[in-house]
Protein backbone atom coordinates (compact mmCIF):
# COMPACT_ATOMS: atom_id res chain seq x y z
CA UNK A 1 0.00 0.00 0.00
CA UNK A 2 1.19 3.53 -0.82
CA UNK A 3 -0.37 6.51 0.89
CA UNK A 4 -1.63 9.15 -1.56
CA UNK A 5 -4.63 10.85 0.07
CA UNK A 6 -4.53 12.13 3.64
CA UNK A 7 -7.41 13.05 5.91
CA UNK A 8 -6.72 15.22 8.96
CA UNK A 9 -9.40 15.54 11.63
CA UNK A 10 -9.02 18.81 13.48
CA UNK A 11 -7.67 22.09 12.11
CA UNK A 12 -6.37 23.60 15.33
CA UNK A 13 -2.71 24.24 16.02
CA UNK A 14 -1.56 20.65 15.45
CA UNK A 15 -4.05 19.62 12.78
CA UNK A 16 -3.37 22.73 10.71
CA UNK A 17 0.36 22.10 10.92
CA UNK A 18 0.00 18.46 9.85
CA UNK A 19 -2.28 19.40 6.96
CA UNK A 20 0.15 22.09 5.83
CA UNK A 21 3.11 19.72 5.80
CA UNK A 22 1.30 16.92 3.97
CA UNK A 23 0.00 19.33 1.32
CA UNK A 24 3.45 20.86 0.87
CA UNK A 25 4.88 17.40 0.28
CA UNK A 26 2.39 16.77 -2.52
CA UNK A 27 -0.19 14.61 -0.72
CA UNK A 28 -3.83 15.24 -1.55
CA UNK A 29 -5.01 16.50 1.84
CA UNK A 30 -8.48 17.12 3.22
CA UNK A 31 -8.87 18.60 6.70
CA UNK A 32 -12.11 18.41 8.64
CA UNK A 33 -13.41 20.70 11.37
CA UNK A 34 -16.73 20.62 13.21
CA UNK A 35 -17.94 24.09 12.16
CA UNK A 36 -17.35 26.35 9.13
CA UNK A 37 -16.01 29.05 11.46
CA UNK A 38 -13.33 26.78 12.96
CA UNK A 39 -12.47 25.44 9.51
CA UNK A 40 -12.05 28.95 8.09
CA UNK A 41 -9.88 29.94 11.06
CA UNK A 42 -7.64 26.89 10.59
CA UNK A 43 -7.34 27.28 6.82
CA UNK A 44 -6.52 30.97 7.23
CA UNK A 45 -3.76 29.98 9.66
CA UNK A 46 -2.30 27.53 7.13
CA UNK A 47 -2.30 30.16 4.38
CA UNK A 48 -0.72 32.73 6.70
CA UNK A 49 2.04 30.28 7.64
CA UNK A 50 2.73 29.54 3.98
CA UNK A 51 2.86 33.25 3.10
CA UNK A 52 5.31 33.78 5.98
CA UNK A 53 7.47 30.94 4.64
CA UNK A 54 7.50 32.64 1.23
CA UNK A 55 8.42 35.98 2.81
CA UNK A 56 11.31 34.26 4.64
CA UNK A 57 12.40 32.66 1.34
CA UNK A 58 11.89 29.16 2.76
CA UNK A 59 9.60 28.20 -0.13
CA UNK A 60 8.75 29.80 -3.47
CA UNK A 61 5.39 31.30 -4.38
CA UNK A 62 5.00 28.54 -6.94
CA UNK A 63 5.51 25.84 -4.27
CA UNK A 64 2.99 27.56 -2.00
CA UNK A 65 0.38 27.67 -4.75
CA UNK A 66 0.98 23.99 -5.54
CA UNK A 67 0.53 23.09 -1.87
CA UNK A 68 -2.73 25.03 -1.63
CA UNK A 69 -4.01 23.14 -4.68
CA UNK A 70 -3.45 19.89 -2.78
CA UNK A 71 -5.39 21.17 0.26
CA UNK A 72 -9.15 21.27 0.87
CA UNK A 73 -11.42 21.55 3.89
CA UNK A 74 -14.74 20.11 4.98
CA UNK A 75 -17.11 19.91 7.94
CA UNK A 76 -18.35 16.48 6.86
CA UNK A 77 -16.59 13.46 8.30
CA UNK A 78 -17.99 11.43 5.39
CA UNK A 79 -15.70 13.33 3.01
CA UNK A 80 -12.75 11.39 4.44
CA UNK A 81 -14.18 8.06 3.29
CA UNK A 82 -11.69 7.47 0.47
CA UNK A 83 -8.54 8.58 2.30
CA UNK A 84 -5.60 6.17 2.52
CA UNK A 85 -4.63 7.50 5.94
CA UNK A 86 -6.67 9.52 8.45
CA UNK A 87 -4.75 11.37 11.18
CA UNK A 88 -6.71 12.46 14.24
CA UNK A 89 -5.62 15.75 15.84
CA UNK A 90 -8.54 16.74 18.09
CA UNK A 91 -8.64 17.54 21.81
CA UNK A 92 -6.67 15.28 24.18
CA UNK A 93 -9.75 13.51 25.51
CA UNK A 94 -9.98 9.73 25.34
CA UNK A 95 -13.78 9.57 25.09
CA UNK A 96 -13.93 12.09 22.23
CA UNK A 97 -11.14 10.33 20.35
CA UNK A 98 -12.80 6.93 20.75
CA UNK A 99 -16.12 8.32 19.53
CA UNK A 100 -14.38 9.80 16.50
CA UNK A 101 -12.61 6.57 15.57
CA UNK A 102 -15.81 4.62 16.02
CA UNK A 103 -17.48 6.92 13.46
CA UNK A 104 -14.51 6.77 11.09
CA UNK A 105 -14.56 2.98 11.26
CA UNK A 106 -18.04 2.97 9.72
CA UNK A 107 -17.23 5.64 7.13
CA UNK A 108 -13.81 4.70 5.77
CA UNK A 109 -12.89 1.82 3.51
CA UNK A 110 -11.46 -1.31 5.09
CA UNK A 111 -7.95 -0.50 3.83
CA UNK A 112 -7.82 3.00 5.34
CA UNK A 113 -5.19 3.35 8.05
CA UNK A 114 -5.91 5.33 11.21
CA UNK A 115 -3.38 7.35 13.19
CA UNK A 116 -3.70 9.42 16.34
CA UNK A 117 -1.57 12.44 17.17
CA UNK A 118 -2.13 11.92 20.89
CA UNK A 119 0.74 13.00 23.12
CA UNK A 120 -0.23 11.12 26.28
CA UNK A 121 -3.00 8.54 25.72
CA UNK A 122 -2.27 4.95 24.77
CA UNK A 123 -2.93 3.92 21.17
CA UNK A 124 -4.14 0.45 22.19
CA UNK A 125 -6.94 2.00 24.23
CA UNK A 126 -8.09 4.18 21.31
CA UNK A 127 -7.73 1.37 18.75
CA UNK A 128 -10.11 -0.78 20.80
CA UNK A 129 -12.94 1.50 19.60
CA UNK A 130 -12.39 0.36 16.01
CA UNK A 131 -12.71 -2.87 14.08
CA UNK A 132 -9.21 -2.39 12.67
CA UNK A 133 -6.72 -2.25 15.58
CA UNK A 134 -4.12 -3.83 13.29
CA UNK A 135 -4.40 -0.81 10.96
CA UNK A 136 -4.01 1.85 13.63
CA UNK A 137 -0.99 3.45 15.27
CA UNK A 138 0.27 6.68 16.76
CA UNK A 139 1.93 9.42 14.70
CA UNK A 140 2.92 12.04 17.24
CA UNK A 141 4.02 15.26 15.53
CA UNK A 142 5.55 18.17 17.42
CA UNK A 143 4.64 21.85 17.47
CA UNK A 144 5.26 23.79 15.28
CA UNK A 145 4.83 20.93 12.80
CA UNK A 146 6.35 22.66 9.73
CA UNK A 147 9.61 23.26 11.64
CA UNK A 148 9.93 20.29 14.00
CA UNK A 149 11.62 17.32 12.33
CA UNK A 150 10.59 14.60 14.78
CA UNK A 151 7.62 12.22 14.57
CA UNK A 152 7.12 9.48 17.17
CA UNK A 153 5.71 6.33 15.57
CA UNK A 154 3.84 4.38 18.21
CA UNK A 155 2.97 0.74 17.66
CA UNK A 156 0.09 -0.59 19.72
CA UNK A 157 -0.17 -4.22 20.82
CA UNK A 158 -1.96 -5.05 17.57
CA UNK A 159 -0.42 -2.74 14.95
CA UNK A 160 0.54 -4.89 11.97
CA UNK A 161 3.98 -4.92 10.39
CA UNK A 162 2.47 -3.65 7.12
CA UNK A 163 0.78 -0.71 8.86
CA UNK A 164 4.05 0.20 10.55
CA UNK A 165 5.97 -0.04 7.28
CA UNK A 166 3.50 2.18 5.42
CA UNK A 167 3.47 4.73 8.24
CA UNK A 168 7.25 4.90 8.44
CA UNK A 169 7.49 5.39 4.68
CA UNK A 170 4.89 8.17 4.92
CA UNK A 171 6.82 9.98 7.67
CA UNK A 172 10.06 9.77 5.69
CA UNK A 173 8.28 11.14 2.59
CA UNK A 174 7.34 14.14 4.74
CA UNK A 175 11.11 14.58 5.28
CA UNK A 176 10.63 14.04 9.00
CA UNK A 177 12.78 11.90 11.29
CA UNK A 178 10.80 8.99 12.80
CA UNK A 179 11.60 7.29 16.08
CA UNK A 180 9.78 4.11 17.13
CA UNK A 181 8.13 4.09 20.56
CA UNK A 182 6.47 1.58 22.83
CA UNK A 183 2.79 2.26 23.46
CA UNK A 184 2.97 3.77 26.95
CA UNK A 185 1.61 7.14 28.08
CA UNK A 186 3.88 9.99 26.98
CA UNK A 187 5.97 7.78 24.65
CA UNK A 188 9.63 8.94 24.64
CA UNK A 189 9.64 12.74 24.56
CA UNK A 190 6.84 13.55 27.01
CA UNK A 191 7.84 10.67 29.28
CA UNK A 192 11.13 12.53 29.82
CA UNK A 193 9.98 16.12 29.28
CA UNK A 194 6.93 16.34 31.56
CA UNK A 195 8.76 15.40 34.81
CA UNK A 196 11.50 17.91 33.91
CA UNK A 197 8.94 20.71 33.45
CA UNK A 198 7.13 19.80 36.67
CA UNK A 199 10.43 19.72 38.58
CA UNK A 200 11.14 23.27 37.38
CA UNK A 201 7.83 24.38 38.91
CA UNK A 202 8.70 22.56 42.14
CA UNK A 203 12.07 24.35 42.19
CA UNK A 204 10.21 27.67 42.00
CA UNK A 205 7.75 26.53 44.69
CA UNK A 206 10.64 25.70 47.01
CA UNK A 207 12.32 29.08 46.32
CA UNK A 208 15.39 27.42 44.85
CA UNK A 209 15.72 30.33 42.42
CA UNK A 210 13.62 32.90 40.60
CA UNK A 211 11.77 32.42 37.31
CA UNK A 212 14.41 34.06 35.12
CA UNK A 213 17.32 32.35 36.91
CA UNK A 214 15.77 28.89 36.55
CA UNK A 215 15.32 29.43 32.81
CA UNK A 216 18.75 31.01 32.34
CA UNK A 217 20.34 28.15 34.25
CA UNK A 218 18.93 25.52 31.91
CA UNK A 219 19.52 27.61 28.77
CA UNK A 220 23.15 28.44 29.47
CA UNK A 221 24.03 25.50 31.70
CA UNK A 222 22.55 22.77 29.50
CA UNK A 223 22.37 24.51 26.14
CA UNK A 224 18.58 24.30 25.92
CA UNK A 225 17.07 26.79 23.45
CA UNK A 226 14.27 27.64 25.92
CA UNK A 227 14.12 27.35 29.69
CA UNK A 228 11.48 25.10 31.29
CA UNK A 229 9.21 27.88 32.57
CA UNK A 230 9.27 29.66 29.19
CA UNK A 231 8.48 26.32 27.56
CA UNK A 232 5.56 25.75 29.92
CA UNK A 233 4.15 29.13 28.88
CA UNK A 234 4.58 28.16 25.22
CA UNK A 235 2.88 24.77 25.63
CA UNK A 236 0.14 26.13 27.86
CA UNK A 237 -0.08 25.55 31.60
CA UNK A 238 -3.56 24.04 31.31
CA UNK A 239 -2.38 21.67 28.58
CA UNK A 240 0.55 20.57 30.73
CA UNK A 241 -1.69 19.92 33.75
CA UNK A 242 -4.05 17.87 31.58
CA UNK A 243 -1.23 15.75 30.13
CA UNK A 244 0.42 15.34 33.53
CA UNK A 245 -2.85 14.11 35.05
CA UNK A 246 -3.24 11.52 32.28
CA UNK A 247 0.31 10.27 32.84
CA UNK A 248 -0.12 10.23 36.62
CA UNK A 249 -3.31 8.19 36.22
CA UNK A 250 -1.39 5.72 34.04
CA UNK A 251 1.76 5.32 36.14
CA UNK A 252 0.78 6.51 39.64
CA UNK A 253 4.26 8.00 40.08
CA UNK A 254 4.59 11.31 41.94
CA UNK A 255 6.99 12.71 39.35
CA UNK A 256 4.03 12.96 36.94
CA UNK A 257 1.71 14.72 39.45
CA UNK A 258 1.21 18.44 38.65
CA UNK A 259 2.53 20.64 41.50
CA UNK A 260 0.04 22.75 43.49
CA UNK A 261 1.50 26.01 42.11
CA UNK A 262 0.85 24.91 38.53
CA UNK A 263 -2.75 23.98 39.31
CA UNK A 264 -3.33 27.28 41.15
CA UNK A 265 -2.04 29.26 38.17
CA UNK A 266 -4.42 27.43 35.84
CA UNK A 267 -7.35 28.13 38.16
CA UNK A 268 -6.31 31.80 38.17
CA UNK A 269 -6.42 31.90 34.37
CA UNK A 270 -2.62 32.22 34.03
CA UNK A 271 -2.26 29.81 31.14
CA UNK A 272 0.89 31.15 29.48
CA UNK A 273 1.27 32.93 26.16
CA UNK A 274 -2.28 32.21 25.02
CA UNK A 275 -3.79 34.08 27.99
CA UNK A 276 -1.13 36.80 28.07
CA UNK A 277 0.30 35.73 31.41
CA UNK A 278 1.86 32.63 32.92
CA UNK A 279 5.30 32.46 34.45
CA UNK A 280 5.95 35.51 32.28
CA UNK A 281 3.82 38.59 31.61
CA UNK A 282 3.39 39.09 27.85
CA UNK A 283 1.82 42.55 27.99
CA UNK A 284 5.15 44.15 27.08
CA UNK A 285 8.20 43.46 24.93
CA UNK A 286 10.23 41.61 25.98
CA UNK A 287 8.08 39.55 28.37
CA UNK A 288 9.02 39.95 32.03
CA UNK A 289 8.72 37.36 34.83
CA UNK A 290 5.29 37.53 36.44
CA UNK A 291 4.98 38.84 39.95
CA UNK A 292 2.91 36.57 42.19
CA UNK A 293 3.13 34.95 45.59
CA UNK A 294 4.52 31.42 45.50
Amino acid sequence: MTVKKIGVVGCGMMGAGIAQVTAQRGFSTIVREVTPELLDKGMDKIRANMVKAVDNEQVTTEKMEQALEHLSGTVRLEDLADCDLVIEAIVEDADEKRELFLSLDDICGENTLFATNTSSLTVTDLAAATGRPDRMLGLHFFNPVPRMKLVEIVRSLQTSEETFRVARDFVERLEKQPIVCKDTSGFVVNRLLVPYLLDAVRALEHNLAGIRDIDTGMELGCGYPMGPLKLLDFVGLDTTVHIANIMFEEFRETRFAPPPLLKKMVRAGMLGRKSGQGFYDYSGTPPEPSEFHV
